[in-house]
């Protein structure tokens, strides 16, 4: 036999294995997803609180459990850049107006940028606290200096004359509004009922969608809600520090209509029921997707109370429900208005702690400074902070920016319902805003 002979008869029966060899099927964003959804509960087992709400497969996330016992974390991050790889090759980054299904793959690839941001620091990597943000939420946050906001809290010293701190004045104002605690079921109850009869007007909620509500204590946040899927939440309010009047419409927008239960309960309905997205049955809670969820629920206490119908409701059903006073309402109002723009100074104080350069008394003394509250608050701030970290760019520059996409409909009300309801419908991101 010659040499060419030999040669011929391996590569004979190589083609003839490639002819019988399986072929694998070309790869799509329906197979990623499904490979997304047991990495995020796969990390999920190394991270207590990582994630926030799952209502898919139960085998799912029982198969995550046993993929948790072998895996490492630069296993896993190894696993989370392979995956955001695949998706990318679906996205079209940078063209505006894109297809659903490219929006879907640029959520996916986000969302594992934010996975893999989270497991490097997991693993100890330190960040700066906008390095931490950018990576996690997908955004930039500016830090102020401290002194930018001066004039804001002058403005407010103003409304609120008297001897003393300044945050100790308006803490003595605002304790005039402390719901009572017997009175805190029905305030909340009614608070909560036109939150949602405002909603409903102009959202296609699920059929059978409902929550249940739970005072709680010793915790970092002043509300929670926990998505059960189903169309179903338990909401949280936390009772260490009394709750004032204004809450109750803020919390009950916020953690339900049209914040976070109705939120849930639309990408349920539209991406996971409707169109199979099972990506949509997990949320990571350090994603792009928080800030959507986050601004979305601060945005939509103005959206359903605009032009000082807060004021209204609470002047003429909450307070007299509370057994409150509603001489001094208007101003209450007004230091709200004026101190929200004291926000992002909390971003600058947060990072200065956070990366060392402030101890946790200088923090919590500029907290009450800037922030206009007083030590209890300021501490159970920094707790928060110690939890969540840069998350709490999430509820001010999120709002800031869902508020600009959603008015960017114009000046119509319906027209910006019509504008919410498609964000909290659609893989949103940040920049899609």
């Amino acid at each position: 036999m010659t040499l060419r002979s030999y040669m011929f008869v391996p590569l004979a029966l190589a083609a003839a294995s490639c002819a019988t060899a399986p072929q694998r099927a070309p790869d799509s964003l329906d197979r990623i997803a499904r490979d997304y959804l047991l990495l995020q509960l796969t990390i999920g087992e190394k991270e207590a609180g990582y994630i926030d709400a799952y209502y898919g497969d139960p085998s799912i996330a029982e198969k995550a459990v046993a993929e948790a016992e072998g895996q490492s974390l630069p296993m896993l991050e190894a696993r989370t850049v392979a995956l955001r790889v695949r998706a990318e090759q679906f996205a079209d980054d940078g063209v505006e107006g894109t297809s659903i299904e490219e929006r879907r793959a640029r959520f996916l690839a986000a969302q594992l940028v934010a996975a893999r941001t989270r497991l490097r620091m997991m693993r100890g990597q330190e960040l700066s606290f906008v390095e931490e943000a950018k990576g996690l939420f997908g955004v930039d946050v500016e830090l102020p200096p401290l002194e930018s906001f001066d004039p804001v809290i002058a403005e407010v010293d103003a409304l609120v004359p008297g001897d003393g701190p300044l945050w100790q004045r308006l803490e003595s104002f605002y304790d005039k509004f402390n719901i009572p605690t017997d009175r805190l079921q029905p305030v909340m109850d009614a608070a909560i009922a036109e939150c949602k009869r405002r909603t409903i007007e102009h959202f296609q909620l699920p059929e059978g969608n409902s929550f249940t509500l739970a005072f709680v204590a010793d915790k970092p946040w002043s509300g929670y809600n926990y998505y059960q899927g189903g169309y179903a939440s338990k909401i949280e309010i936390n009772t260490d520090l009394p709750i004032r009047l204004n809450r109750a419409v803020d919390l009950g927008c916020h953690e339900g209509y049209p914040g976070h239960h109705a939120f849930n309960a639309l990408l349920e309905k539209n991406l996971v029921a409707d169109r199979g997205w099972v990506e949509f049955s997990v949320y990571p809670l350090f994603s792009p997707q928080s800030l959507i969820a986050e601004g979305s629920a601060n945005y939509g206490i103005d959206l359903a109370f605009p032009d000082g119908e807060q004021l209204a409701f609470e002047m003429e059903v909450l307070a007299p429900l509370a057994g409150l006073p509603t001489d001094e309402l208007a101003t209450y109002a007004r230091l709200r208005e004026a101190t929200r723009a004291l926000g992002s100074a909390r971003y600058t104080i947060v990072a200065g702690y956070l990366g060392g350069e402030i101890g946790a008394d200088e923090a919590k003394r500029l907290l009450q400074k800037y922030q206009l509250v007083s030590p209890e608050r300021a501490e159970q701030s920094l707790k928060f902070s110690d939890t969540y970290r840069s998350y709490i760019i999430n509820y001010g520059l999120g709002r800031d920016m869902v508020q600009a996409g959603v008015e960017e409909a114009g000046p119509s009300q319906e027209a910006r319902w019509q504008r919410m309801e498609q964000l909290l419908s659609e893989p949103t991101l940040p920049g899609d805003l």
